[in-house]
C-alpha cells in the first residue's frame, strides 16, 4: 500500500501500520458535497439550505485534510498546529455561514445582529473561528490507541446528524467514510493520521454552525474538552505529558493523570480495546445528552 507507516507503539512487537489513510474520507466526502452543491445548482434539488451549506462544509474538509497533510509531513509544534484551524474556518467566513442568533446557558440566547455591523463581524470574524479551532484541537488530541481518532468522531457525527434532521443529508457520505474508517482502524490495520482527525474535528464544527447546533456540538465533544483541559493543566503546570505504559502481557497501564486515556486505566491495566471502549462510552452518553437537550429544550 502506498502509504507511509508508522509504529504502533500500543501492540505488542511494535508493528508498524499504514498511516494517513484519513485521506479517503476527505476525498469521499468533500465529492459527495460538491456533487449535492452541483445537483442543486443545475437541477434545482434538495432544500436551498442543504445546497447552500454543501459547498462550505466541502471547502471546510479539503481545507482541513490540507492542513492535517501538511502536520503529517512536517510534524508541527503544538505552539503553531494549534492555530492551523483558524486557515480551515475561511469558506463559513466568505461565505458567511451560521446563523447569527446562538443559544447558551449562561447568557440565553444572544443575538448578534443586534450589535449591528459590530456584532455580525464579532460573529464571523471571531465566534465562527473559535468554535472551529477549538474543536478541531480538541479532536486532534484524543488519539494514539487504536479506534479513538474515527469512533468518538463518528458518535458526535452521528449525535449532530440526529439533531439537524433538516440538514442530516450533509452527512450521509462522510458518516458512511468515518465508519468504513472505523473498522479499520479499531482493528489495528490503519491510522488515519492527522490528515483524517483535522477532517473530522472540522466537520463537526463546520457541520454545527451551518447546522446552527452549537450547543449540541458542545455537549457532544464535552469529553474531548475534559480530556484538553487535562493535557493543557498538566503541561502549563506542571510540564509533564501523558504517556501509557505495557504489561508484558500486552495491558496498558499509567501511574499518573495526564489525559482521558490515562485516566481509563489508571492503576489498572487494560486492555487496549477495552481503554478505547471505556472512552467512547463517555462520548456516547454526552452525545446522547445532546440529542435530548436539544428535543426536550
Amino acid at each position: 500500500m502506498p502509504f507511509p507507516r508508522a509504529i504502533d507503539y500500543h501492540k505488542p512487537g511494535r508493528p508498524e501500520v499504514p498511516n494517513g489513510l484519513g485521506v479517503f474520507y476527505v476525498l469521499a466526502s468533500s465529492a459527495y458535497l460538491f456533487s449535492i452543491y452541483f445537483a442543486g445548482s443545475f437541477w434545482g434539488l434538495l432544500d436551498e439550505g442543504v445546497r447552500n451549506g454543501a459547498l462550505p462544509l466541502a471547502s471546510c474538509i479539503l481545507f482541513g485534510g490540507f492542513l492535517g497533510l501538511i502536520d503529517d509531513w512536517m510534524d508541527l509544534r503544538w505552539r503553531y498546529k494549534a492555530f492551523t484551524p483558524l486557515v480551515a474556518s475561511l469558506p463559513l467566513m466568505a461565505l458567511r455561514q451560521g446563523y447569527p442568533v446562538m443559544s447558551t446557558y449562561i447568557f440565553g440566547k444572544i443575538d448578534f445582529r443586534a450589535f449591528g455591523l459590530a456584532g455580525l463581524l464579532f460573529y464571523y470574524a471571531v465566534v465562527i473561528p473559535t468554535i472551529v479551532t477549538v474543536t478541531t484541537n480538541t479532536v486532534n488530541q484524543l488519539g494514539g490507541l487504536n479506534g479513538l481518532e474515527t469512533l468518538c468522531p463518528l458518535v458526535v457525527m452521528v449525535a449532530l446528524a440526529l439533531v439537524a434532521p433538516h440538514m442530516a443529508v450533509l452527512l450521509v457520505v462522510p458518516v458512511l467514510a468515518l465508519a468504513v474508517l472505523a473498522c479499520f482502524n479499531f482493528a489495528g490495520r490503519i491510522f488515519v493520521g492527522n490528515v483524517g482527525s483535522y477532517a473530522f474535528g472540522i466537520t463537526l464544527a463546520s457541520f454545527a454552525i451551518i447546522a446552527n447546533r452549537e450547543q449540541a456540538l458542545l455537549i457532544s465533544i464535552l469529553p474531548y474538552i475534559i480530556n484538553s483541559c487535562i493535557i493543557l493543566a498538566n503541561h502549563f503546570f506542571r510540564r509533564k505529558a501523558p504517556s501509557l505504559s505495557m504489561t508484558a502481557d500486552g495491558l496498558l497501564y499509567a501511574d499518573h493523570i495526564r489525559s482521558l486515556q490515562t485516566l481509563m486505566c489508571y492503576k489498572r491495566p487494560a486492555s487496549e480495546r477495552v481503554v478505547v471502549l471505556r472512552i467512547v462510552s463517555l462520548f456516547v452518553l454526552s452525545s446522547a445528552l445532546a440529542v435530548l437537550t436539544t428535543f426536550f429544550s
